[in-house]
């Protein structure tokens, strides 16, 4: 069967993704320019809505924009950009007015003494009270409430019967636009003048994450196709506590939950935090997760527990309503029980790199969001950065787009592809094999002769999809295959050529950062690194 010539349509501002990130762009953008928003309804289910924790921001009196940086550039285990770090904290007040403004229900502090309207958390590694949020659902509360404006503004057009699976250029390598599929894998081409990526993350190249629908690094591998810079990919990050439940979806375990005076213990019953790191439970997530992970080892437990009991009925109903009601459901009442939890593919720290505007390397191609490497984060990202990093960067990003057009530029012809369906079951193994490559070499302890292995194999693994590529009809499952996989490959080659144990990459056979006396760097990759790896 002959392959189908890609139908065009003519846009201004492409937004790919449409989780808290895209739909802030999309509303900002649109105040002056059209805004088109490739957005399948399954985004619904992405990172943003699984988001329990909050927003971190300055607001209490009682808090400060130095406190909040230098609380980042510890966990950040000294790989932060500090102009990056300092200029997403400043701007955080004005992004919670913003939301705020747009009605999102955050919780309120009616107590006599608050001193901020609405009630603030306090999380792992940070050292104040500054994670404002919506009970324990905050991505779901904010994502909804962009969503309703979204859909009743003039100027933005939803597409979501279309999934990008790689990006258009034109014959300078500037980015115009996506190549898209429909929902009967007929190819669309959607030229434009800018096109922003919101795709997400990379924790779908694991076999255990905390979200049910998670990215696998789509948009990273698009960009780097067109020739954009990958960053700092090494640095994974694992969210500690995960529901233990190998029957059943994933469902995070908010970072609040320890925030508010829930206690780790073995299975055996120690607390072992206390002994590991004087801020206990509320240490960053690296080092908490690694704590885990040596306990599960000593155990031979496949969990550890995290028990809120002593907070009292009350309290947990309170504060982690969505959390109490979905363990209930799974046959587990908190408030009597303690809660089995594992590490599990969370976040990942590297991708795009980016300037303050979300620029990348490639002209008009911009990243916001977890698809994007901004140096926020550095070698660890603290918790509840990550929603004040998309609203951050993704009013910057708008701003800079209301500031410039687009030459309008014809993109080059894509290669060709063939007609032959490739069966769903062949990928889903492919996938199946790639993941738990990943989740046993390059996981949350590596070593050298992991990582070699992980190499080995993934290069095995890329021959094989390579091989059948060209002749290949194609599909979204293909796509995003084919993208996994080379980015698993980049990940690889980032963790063997970072010669330190620093913040998520955890190489007992390297020394711990400092050992060399050298200043630490970010990792930079272009996907021609893999025609050549270390």
């Amino acid at each position: 069967m002959a392959p189908t010539s890609p139908a065009r349509s003519d846009h201004d501002v492409l937004v790919i993704g449409g989780g808290v990130a895209g739909l802030t762009l999309a509303l900002h953008v649109a105040e002056t320019r059209r805004v088109t928003l490739v957005r399948p309804a399954s985004d619904d289910q992405g990172a943003s809505r699984w988001a329990q924790g909050g927003i971190a921001a300055v607001l209490s009196p009682q808090d400060d924009f130095d406190a909040h940086v230098a609380d980042t550039l510890v966990a950040g285990d000294g790989l932060c950009d500090e102009r990056a770090v300092r200029f997403t904290v400043e701007q955080g007040p004005g992004a919670i007015e913003w939301l705020l403004s747009l009605g999102v229900p955050f919780t309120r502090d009616d107590s006599p003494n608050a001193s901020y309207p609405y009630h603030l958390a306090r999380e792992g590694g940070h050292g104040a009270r500054r994670i404002i949020h919506a009970e324990d659902a905050t991505g779901r509360a904010v994502l909804d409430t962009l969503k309703g404006h979204v859909d009743a503004h003039p100027a933005i057009v939803i597409r979501d019967d279309l999934v990008a699976i790689g990006l258009l250029a034109d014959a300078q390598r500037r980015c115009r636009g996506a190549r898209c599929l429909d929902a009967q894998g007929q190819p669309q081409w959607l030229v434009a003048g800018d096109t922003v990526l919101a795709t997400g993350g990379a924790s779908g190249l694991y076999r255990h994450t905390t979200s049910p629908h998670p990215a696998s690094g789509e948009g990273m591998m698009m960009a780097a196709e067109l020739g954009a810079e990958l960053m700092n990919l090494e640095f994974q990050q694992f969210h500690p506590t995960c529901l233990y439940d190998p029957d059943g979806p994933p469902f995070l375990i908010s970072e609040a939950v320890r925030g508010e005076g829930g206690r780790l213990l073995s299975t055996d019953g120690r607390r072992f935090m206390l002994e590991r790191d004087a801020r206990a439970e509320l240490a960053p997530r690296d080092i908490v997760a690694r704590a885990i992970d040596a306990e599960m080892q000593r155990t031979g437990s496949p969990h550890v527990w995290l028990d809120v009991t002593h907070l009292g009925e009350a309290a947990i109903r309170h504060h982690f309503p969505t959390i109490h009601a979905h363990c209930l459901g799974r046959g587990l009442d908190i408030t009597r029980q303690p809660i089995p939890v594992v590490p599990a593919a969370h976040y990942s720290c590297g991708g795009v790199a980016t300037d303050l505007d979300g620029s990348s390397s490639v002209a008009h191609l911009y990243a916001i969001g977890e698809v994007a490497c901004t140096g926020l984060h550095g070698a660890n990202r603290m918790a509840s950065n990550s929603l004040l990093e998309c609203l951050v960067f993704a009013r910057s990003c708008a701003a800079r787009l209301a500031a410039s057009r687009a030459p309008a530029s014809a993109p080059l012809a894509a290669d060709g592809s063939g007609g032959l369906a490739v069966e769903e079951e062949r990928i889903r193994q492919w996938r199946t094999a790639l993941r738990d490559i990943m989740s046993r070499h390059v996981a949350i302890v590596r070593r050298d002769a992991g990582l070699d292995a992980a190499a080995s194999d993934l290069g095995e693994l890329s021959r094989k999809v390579e091989a059948v590529l060209e002749d290949a009809a194609p599909s979204v499952a293909l796509a995003s295959l084919w993208h996994a996989v080379r980015l698993a490959r980049l990940t690889v080659l980032a963790a063997r050529l970072r010669r330190e144990s620093r913040g998520l990459h955890f190489n007992p056979d390297c020394p711990h950062h400092g050992a060399s006396g050298r200043p630490p760097q970010p990792s930079r990759l272009h996907l021609d690194a893999l025609s050549h790896p270390a």
